[in-house]
């Protein structure tokens, strides 16, 4: 366990939120959304945990080109979600949801705001794997966990607290070995946020979602073999695909152990 990352990230996340809810930059109404049951919350628990746990990464990360990556893929992949988030509420439609509502929309001519962000995450994603790994195949399946986590974790952002207690679930049995340290800090932030997530005072949104996804897959990438990220890229491509017919809230509402996890702390409809 590595308690000084942990505590730090959490408390630095705190600190972010506060700071931003005192002074929303663009105003309160900018960051404000609905969520499942209609309810307003606040998107800016997203910049705090990748601001907090991006900052935190890099510090304790074991080597430069790591620590590089991973403030890196934070703040790109975060900004990107953000940019999603916005375009959700001004240039989408409807039917922008999903890969294949992305792909209609550039069949049609639009630049949907999903578009740009899978790019640009794996591009982002790409240049982070060569402190992972230098040999180019490889870099690309390293890039491609990277970039598969960070979507991951945002499918899951349907529900109070449900991405965050996926990361936390995900990224405690990480913080073991050299790159423990790439989790620790992002780990501590999503602790610190999840019950004003589980409170609806605020949800990640794409911005920490993707953010955070980013950092976990950074995390994975790095401790993994040639092998062991190739099966990483694989069940993450299949999950991927598997979200674009079956919805995961649905199987998680048909599995008791699953959604009594999923609603463990949340609020009562």
């Amino acid at each position: 366990m590595r308690p000084a990352p942990l505590l730090i990230g959490g408390v630095l996340a705190r600190a972010v939120l506060g700071l931003a809810h005192c002074r929303p930059p663009g105003g309160a109404e900018y960051w404000s959304r609905t969520n499942y049951r209609d309810a307003r919350v606040s998107l800016l628990a997203g910049p705090a945990v990748v601001l907090a746990g991006g900052t935190v990464a890099a510090a304790s990360a074991p080597t430069r080109p790591l620590a590089a990556a991973a403030l890196g893929t934070a703040v790109v992949a975060g900004a990107l979600g953000h940019y999603d988030d916005s375009a959700a509420t001004t240039v989408e439609t409807p039917t922008d949801k999903g890969f294949r509502g992305h792909l209609r929309a550039a069949a049609a001519g639009r630049l949907s705001g999903g578009v740009v962000k899978a790019a640009g995450i794996g591009v982002a994603s790409v240049i982070a794997a060569g402190a992972v790994t230098r040999r180019p195949v490889d870099r690309l399946v390293a890039g491609g966990v990277i970039a598969g986590t960070a979507n991951l974790l945002n499918l899951l952002d349907l529900r109070p607290g449900r991405a965050l207690k996926a990361y936390i679930m995900a990224g405690i049995p990480l913080l073991r070995g050299r790159y423990g340290p790439l989790v620790a800090g992002p780990l501590g932030a999503a602790a610190a946020m999840l019950p004003e997530d589980l409170a609806e005072h605020v949800m990640l949104g794409d911005c920490g979602a993707n953010g955070l996804g980013a950092l976990l897959g950074l995390r994975l990438a790095a401790g993994a073999t040639p092998r062991g990220r190739l099966a990483l890229l694989a069940g993450l491509g299949a999950l991927t695909a598997a979200s674009e017919v079956v919805s995961f809230s649905k199987v998680i509402a048909a599995t008791p152990v699953l959604r009594e996890l999923d609603a463990l702390g949340r609020r009562t409809p």
